[in-house]
């Protein structure tokens, strides 16, 4: 599996595993959830993507349990995590409404319950969940900055941003800003056309693409751009799913899928799609079917 440059001091499997649905697996035990771990690690994804919210803020307590039980995975993997979704569930019971908070006092409390949970020392990537409309970018840019100096956070990203947001933050901050993790798919083209690909791409940013597959509606619904992604993967020997993620991969702004799946089997096969090489026109092929029409 190739590896990717995030910053000085990071790289990232060019394929990440989203642990967003681990907490919902009937089977969150540490064996469990260390197999799928394993699982990839087997293919060089060594890359894994969480937030604190996931699983009704539980997700990120299920992947310490598989830590705390084999120590020794840690070092093979790079974790990222993200904050300032408040929702009424979980530690957040008590919030009156759904909101965002990225103000200094949630992101030190965020970041230490998920060090907390994860019973880990150092987070590698954290993300700034969503835009917040009551964003002081002058206090969270301090915060972010101030987490990355304590040690327990290696490099700061951010997530569905649009570029005015990434630039507001960006400003107030010392620490580069790495990547942006956004929808990006085939189900969901709207950055390739809407100027947010192309503004990443034109300053070097690395993006992580969530909901490669569409929700996985891209791997169900019969639609002329399924039976070109069936047509392309029947000729590769893969699966229509690898064949969406080899388009969002062969991008030249280098995205970086993030694959979610709690089925063992579907997890060994993720790698496959690293193994798909479109040419041009089957690239524009799947853009068109996506597009519903001719690109002009």
């Amino acid at each position: 599996m190739e590896r990717v440059k995030i910053s000085d001091t990071l790289q990232m499997s060019r394929i990440v595993y989203g642990m967003w649905r681990i907490a919902d697996d009937a089977d969150t035990s540490p064996a469990h959830v260390e197999a799928k771990i394993q699982s990839c690690l087997d293919q060089g994804i060594t890359t894994f993507d969480q937030a604190d919210i996931y699983g009704g803020y539980t997700a990120e307590a299920v992947l310490g349990g598989a830590l705390r039980a084999n120590p020794s995975l840690r070092g093979q993997m790079e974790i990222v995590t993200k904050c300032d979704i408040v929702a009424p569930a979980g530690r957040h019971a008590s919030a009156r409404v759904k909101h965002y908070d990225t103000s200094r006092a949630h992101i030190l409390a965020s970041v230490d319950a998920s060090l907390s949970d994860m019973g880990i020392e150092h987070i590698d990537l954290l993300l700034i969940h969503r835009p917040d409309p009551l964003l002081d970018h002058h206090e969270t840019g301090a915060a972010l900055d101030e987490v990355v100096s304590a040690g327990k956070v290696g490099a700061i990203g951010v997530s569905n941003f649009r570029p005015w947001d990434w630039e507001l933050l960006q400003s107030a901050m010392k620490t580069p800003l790495v990547t942006n993790q956004i929808e990006i798919s085939l189900g969901e083209i709207a950055p390739f056309t809407n100027g947010d690909l192309a503004f990443h791409q034109r300053h070097g940013h690395r993006i992580m693409a969530w909901s490669p597959l569409g929700g996985g509606r891209l791997m169900t619904e019969k639609t002329p751009l399924g039976e070109v992604a069936d047509r392309i993967a029947e000729e590769r020997g893969v699966d229509r799913a690898a064949v969406a993620v080899a388009f969002l991969l062969a991008h030249p702004a280098g995205i970086l899928p993030v694959m979610g799946t709690n089925n063992l089997d579907r997890i060994a096969q993720i790698s496959k799609a690293a193994e798909v090489k479109l040419d041009r026109e089957e690239w524009y092929q799947l853009y068109e079917a996506a597009l519903g029409q001719e690109v002009p």
